[in-house]
């Protein structure tokens, strides 16, 4: 049986590494690692948890993950199903503070950028109007080699320090005090609501996943979510319908509803608003503006 870590290494072979990954599906595991993490989603559609955030992720996307901010990219479910014809492709930088490159930081010249890097420690998602520039530099520092690859690098830094509209995905930095037995329980519990998200979820069920009684799991999730149990698989839920009805995979919003775990439309309706600020008719209105 595979063994899974929480806490994942990366390579230190170079003071800046870059992977490059063409797979099936990203890596199915909540983790960290002690890098700060530059990700490009060149292709791939689904759910991106990092901290106390939850949110659709697809092709084009780019993200900053803050050294040992938990965090998970998870593949929709059809990238699982048998003789799935999908795949994902991901560019991704690393770099580690700790090590060399952090004392480049400390350069007077590198002020802005020092700053700038320790606001990543709660995540940020690039605005799309600086994808296209972002993804040409990162692919300058991919195929550049030795002191060129640290020069590019720098200079893409430099770019990311002066965009200032960034979506920050956490509110909370504790996460790093997260132990590694406290990461897999959490893992189990994201794994198994993202599988189960549909059926009605008791208390006890998901307590049962995380071998809490259910007033301790109550307050462990809470801890380490800032959020309620009930609040998160709300918004499992919601992230869900929204999917189906951008991809039009729907006959009604009625149908929407109880396919995503809501017992009625009424529940359904107000969760919808509450999350997404609208409600879903008029979430599915825009969004048949915008594509025609």
């Amino acid at each position: 049986m595979k063994v899974v870590h929480f806490t994942i290494p990366v390579s230190q072979e170079h003071s800046i590494m870059v992977q490059e990954d063409k797979l099936p599906h990203f890596y199915n595991h909540l983790h960290r690692h002690n890098e700060t993490q530059l990700t490009w989603i060149i292709k791939g559609e689904g759910t991106l948890i990092a901290g106390t955030c939850m949110q659709r992720f697809q092709s084009g996307d780019i993200y900053i993950l803050g050294a040992n901010q938990p965090h998970l990219f998870k593949s929709d479910p059809d990238y699982f199903e048998k003789n799935s014809q999908k795949d994902i492709h991901a560019l991704t930088v690393f770099v580690d503070l700790r090590g060399p490159f952090g004392k480049i930081l400390d350069l007077p010249e590198m002020n802005n950028v020092k700053k700038f890097m320790d606001i990543t420690c709660t995540g940020l998602q690039v605005p799309a109007s600086y994808q296209q520039d972002i993804s040409k530099k990162m692919l300058l520092v991919k195929e550049a080699r030795n002191g060129i690859r640290l020069a590019f690098f720098i200079q893409l830094l430099q770019t990311l320090c002066r965009i200032k509209q960034y979506k920050s995905l956490s509110n909370t930095q504790t996460e790093s005090a997260i132990t590694e037995s406290e990461g897999l329980r959490m893992n189990d519990i994201y794994q198994y609501t993202m599988a189960h998200y549909t059926e009605n979820i008791t208390l006890k069920q998901i307590a049962d996943v995380a071998h809490l009684t259910p007033q301790a799991f109550c307050r462990y999730f809470k801890k380490h979510t800032l959020k309620t149990y009930v609040a998160f698989l709300n918004e499992v839920r919601i992230n869900e319908a929204c999917k189906k009805i951008v991809g039009e995979h729907f006959d009604s919003l009625a149908a929407v509803a109880y396919q995503s775990g809501f017992n009625n439309a009424v529940t359904f309706n107000r969760v919808f608003k509450k999350i997404t600020g609208q409600p879903p008719k008029k979430f599915l209105t825009e969004y048949m503006q915008k594509v025609n």
